[in-house]
């Protein structure tokens, strides 16, 4: 069915909402006044834009080619200022829904091509392969040969990398591809595949010459040069599929911000530490304890502080926080904590954060609604939030990075 609209707003994962007699209808790619002829799908809730009659003044030429095909961004079409003031307000928004009202600095912008990390889909179409995104609003693959955000090390080595790992696919139908640009080269980890037996190897002369540093697909990897990630002075060397900031750019916001955050502390527990990401930055001033449930990163980050000379003392901790949260009497010998959990948050620490008297604390969140969940217990307990930064970390996206700082 086709219908006239005009576009109230914009929702959290930035479509254009309509209110209609039937209740709200979904736009992707069109911004608030607007008024668009939509085709409005089976549920009645989504509708696609087939045209923008009046279009807003703060709609702008896309930069992607492939933006509005591509699921990867949603917002290339609204203009700068206003963009960053839409993310500010997703984490306004989600820090008023749990009763905080506190104010938000605005959001610190990271350039284009500024990211090393992508994930893409490698799907077999007859006899050849495709390698690139999700189309907009679909499980179809589409092929990706330009990218804006994306750093120029990943996008060149598109083509090479689709006929290099197409062979590796085996008798699937479709895998995961997650290539990481780092210090020696790109990363590269195939889900999801069954490669032939050998397949891999034979693929190591080819690699080295595209500037591949490592492939995996599945239990199997060939290395040709160790790939390294840099934190401050530290190189660590990641395993497989390691998580890490998805630009360095943003990294460095966050690192700065964290520093603020702890200011002169003497003893610093970071929590979910993951690689060292702020580890390493924070033991060029005090000593650190660095907890982590992930063997593998542990191990790496324990190598790399080996390495890394004029670090105060840094030990590290097995454990998961999810299950097994820092008690608030293990607490006591912190001058302050930083802890930067996955989407989920963490609210049993955030509990025992609570209950404890670390002075300073600096929450790091890539999930506004988690956050702001995990804030209202410390604040409960009798924190306060002195300082809440968004980081641009995921362009033209809704997700925004978030770095909190409390104090009792």
């Amino acid at each position: 069915m086709s219908v006239e609209l005009i576009i109230d707003r914009l929702g959290a994962q930035g479509d254009g909402i309509a209110e209609t007699p039937a209740g709200p209808l979904f736009v992707p790619f069109t911004l608030p006044g607007e008024r668009v002829r939509a085709e409005v799908a089976r549920d009645e809730k989504h509708a696609d834009c087939v045209a923008v009659l009046d279009p807003s003044p703060e709609r702008v030429a896309p930069i992607c080619r492939h933006f509005g095909a591509c699921g990867g961004c949603s917002l290339q079409h609204l203009e700068s200022r206003s963009y960053l003031a839409w993310k500010r307000g997703l984490v306004a928004h989600a820090l008023a829904s749990r009763g905080l009202d506190v104010p938000v600095e605005p959001v610190r912008p990271v350039p284009l091509e500024s990211r090393r990390r992508a994930t893409f889909s490698l799907e077999r179409r007859g006899n050849d392969a495709v390698l690139g995104y999700r189309r907009a609003r679909s499980h179809d693959t589409i092929e990706i040969d330009v990218c804006p955000i994306l750093s120029a090390a990943i996008v060149t080595a598109l083509p090479a990398l689709k006929k290099l790992l197409a062979p590796l696919l085996g008798g699937r139908r479709e895998a995961r591809v997650t290539v990481t640009e780092t210090e020696h080269g790109l990363d590269v980890v195939m889900e999801g595949a069954r490669p032939p037996e050998t397949a891999l190897a034979k693929l190591a002369g080819a690699a080295g010459a595209q500037g591949i540093a490592r492939i995996t697909a599945g239990d199997e990897s060939v290395m040709l040069t160790p790939p390294a990630v840099r934190f401050g002075r530290a190189e660590v060397r990641p395993p497989p599929g390691a998580f890490l900031q998805a630009s360095p750019a943003a990294e460095a916001e966050m690192v700065a911000l964290v520093r603020e955050g702890v200011r002169k502390a003497k003893r610093v527990g970071d929590l979910f530490c993951g690689l060292g990401t702020f580890s390493f930055a924070l033991a060029e001033n005090a000593s650190v304890d660095a907890y982590e449930n992930n063997v593998e990163a542990l191990a790496a980050l324990s190598d790399a502080a080996r390495h890394t000379p004029k670090l105060k003392p840094m030990r590290v901790h097995r454990r998961d926080l999810f299950r097994d949260p820092l008690g608030w009497q293990e607490l006591k010998p912190f001058d302050a904590v930083v802890f930067d959990p996955p989407r989920a948050g963490a609210a049993a620490q955030a509990e025992q954060l609570a209950k404890s008297n670390v002075n300073r604390l600096v929450a790091v969140s890539c999930n506004p609604g988690t956050l702001a969940r995990d804030l209202r217990i410390l604040v409960d307990g009798g924190y306060e939030i002195t300082r809440v930064t968004p980081v641009d970390q995921f362009l033209f996206s809704s997700h925004v990075e978030v770095v909190a700082h409390l104090k009792r």
